[in-house]
């Protein structure tokens, strides 16, 4: 089995990322452009306060192009 162009400990990163939107932003990216498949859903928010959960859901890529060596 080929291993994954993104390795898992780059997903957990995603949780241990600065609170900024900044910071977060570049590890969810990562993520979804080696990602075959994905889907977002909407899992709650709260109109009082702002707060929003948001799920991502996909399949990483796990195939080399002829242009990339793992």
């Amino acid at each position: 089995m080929d291993m994954p162009k993104i390795r898992t400990t780059d997903l957990s990163a995603i949780e241990r990322a600065p609170t900024s939107p900044a910071a977060l932003s570049q590890g969810v990216w990562e993520v979804l452009s080696h990602s075959v498949a994905v889907k977002a859903k909407v899992d709650s928010y709260n109109y009082e306060t702002g707060e929003y959960r948001v799920v991502l859901q996909g399949t990483l890529d796990q195939l080399d192009t002829k242009f990339e060596k793992s």
